[in-house]
């Protein structure tokens, strides 16, 4: 026997002895009832495989989140696997690399649109110490971080080397793409019942809301690969048969709020098309809102004679938009429009705390204005966009970061637009800059930067701008620019 110990290694004795303490554990914790144990060699596989290599994980992440599933623990209780505990992980290492090695670019911390963003979760971290469910907002401020963390930090560095870039979209179009066609088959399986378009997405997307908005977010990048004449035959032909399948899935996601989306990037698209000076479109802004305020009571009468409700006709769908008279949708909108002003006003400075606004907006709804879709339990949804939202829950300078980072993205990627050298660069910033303008349009009508399906694409699209502007802006077509040592890459590694 001891011969035979002799000539085993002490690692594969040490590795004997732990599996026969895990075991035992585990045994021990089934008779009890508790079935997580299991779960620890992942997570320590996750973390030691995130510790070599981040950039892969962030890459698996990116590929599995349009295919991710929402577990409920209760009604206001839920995890998305597999992506929310890998992005909790890769929260965790890039802090830990932040700690104990350092070395994250300043230019991109100095970056104007980087300063918005620190501000934003410096201003949600107090306004959760602050909360009136502190429990909840932290919880929810700590959601947002690691959407923030992944998709934007790790990301610009890993868009050092300007090949990931478009590595980094396709990876999550393809799989979107997949989704979309699932959700067709889906719709012409139940015989193009208009009823079924509300849910053909499910699992994968909760409702036809959130599809219809992250979807319209890759639709110009794809528009940019297929028609941009210089990328090859083949990638434009490529991405040409994926714009015609996100195309497709918009219209059929039945969602009035992607459609108007849009056709408003499309608009913008159209700004920089004919190249118009941003002095004319601005005032021609101006004017156009003094003149709404001017008839403002004409309109509204107008508007109030509007009695088309949602229809399977495409063009009455997208009439009842405006339908404020009996449209359940759009009432229901208006009442927790409402409703976060009034909290608002009731805590103007720290609001009541992030994600509380499902929580506590129920006594700030007036009879008068609830419809038959209303509820006190708050099971429907946020405050149903991304300025009121904030507003209610982080008070005035929560709702002004957003519209903050807003503007700081659109100046950078209209700055990169103009003034790159290369062609290809200048394409995607306007690509990435259009399909955020969808969202930014989308967030007047809705809110879904706390799920990963959203934030994935909205901070990625972030990234790709500032990535641009900071390594890429400055390099001919032909020039790759050389990545530097950064958090995301272990010694002699690169992303």
């Amino acid at each position: 026997m001891n011969s035979l110990l002799k000539r085993v290694s002490p690692s594969t004795l040490w590795f004997a002895g732990i599996l026969t303490l895990f075991i035992g554990l585990n045994s021990y914790l089934l008779t009890e009832e508790f079935y997580l144990l299991p779960i620890l060699p992942l997570a320590v596989l996750i973390l030691f495989s995130a510790l070599i290599a981040l950039d892969k994980l962030v890459y698996f992440i990116l590929f599995f989140t349009p295919f991710s599933l929402t577990v409920e623990f209760s009604e206001f209780a839920a995890l998305t696997l597999p992506t929310e505990p890998l992005l909790f992980g890769v929260m965790l290492v890039f802090f830990f690399r932040l700690l104990f090695e350092g070395g994250f670019d300043r230019k991109i911390t100095r970056h104007p649109v980087t300063i918005v963003i620190i501000f934003q979760l410096f201003w949600m971290l107090l306004t959760s110490f602050t909360s009136t469910m502190p429990v909840v907002s932290i919880k929810y401020t700590i959601a947002r971080l690691w959407f923030v963390v992944a998709f934007y930090f790790v990301a610009t560095q890993i868009f050092r080397k300007k090949e990931n870039i478009r590595f980094w979209i396709w990876l999550f179009t393809v799989p979107l793409s997949i989704v979309i066609i699932y959700s067709i088959v889906q719709f012409f399986h139940y015989n193009i019942d208009k009823n079924a378009l509300y849910w053909v997405m499910q699992p994968f997307f909760k409702d036809h809301t959130i599809y219809g908005a992250v979807i319209a977010m890759m639709l110009p990048l794809m528009f940019v690969f297929a028609f941009e004449k210089s990328y090859t035959p083949q990638t434009r032909f490529t991405s040409l048969i994926f714009f015609f399948i996100i195309l497709v899935g918009i219209v059929v996601s039945y969602t009035r709020a992607a459609w108007l989306s849009v056709l408003g990037a499309y608009g913008i698209y159209l700004i920089y098309f004919f190249r118009v000076d941003w002095k004319i479109v601005f005032t021609g802004a101006l004017i156009s809102l003094a003149v709404l305020g001017f008839f403002r009571e004409d309109i509204m009468q107008k508007v109030a004679q509007n009695k088309q409700s949602s229809s399977e006709d495409l063009q009455e769908h997208l009439q009842s938009v405006s339908n404020i008279k009996n449209d359940a949708s759009n009432l229901e909108r208006i009442n927790r429009w409402s409703a976060a002003l009034r909290m608002f006003q009731a805590k103007p400075v720290f609001g009541f705390g992030p994600g509380t606004y499902r929580f506590k907006y129920a006594p700030f709804q007036r009879s008068y204005e609830l419809t038959y879709v209303s509820t006190n339990a708050g099971t429907l949804g946020n405050a149903h966009s991304e300025f009121l939202g904030p507003l209610s829950e982080s008070g005035l300078f929560g709702s002004l970061s957003y519209a903050a980072l807003l503007i700081a993205t659109i100046i950078t990627g209209n700055r990169v637009y103009k003034t790159a050298r290369s062609r290809q660069v200048r394409f995607v910033a306007i690509g990435s800059l259009i399909g955020l303008f969808t969202y930014f349009l989308h967030s007047f009508l809705n809110n879904f930067l706390d799920q990963d399906k959203a934030s994935a694409p909205f901070w990625s699209l972030i990234a790709i701008i500032v990535a641009l502007d900071v390594y890429h802006k400055n390099a001919e077509d032909d020039i790759t620019a050389k990545p530097e040592n950064s958090i995301t890459e272990t010694e002699n590694q690169q992303p």
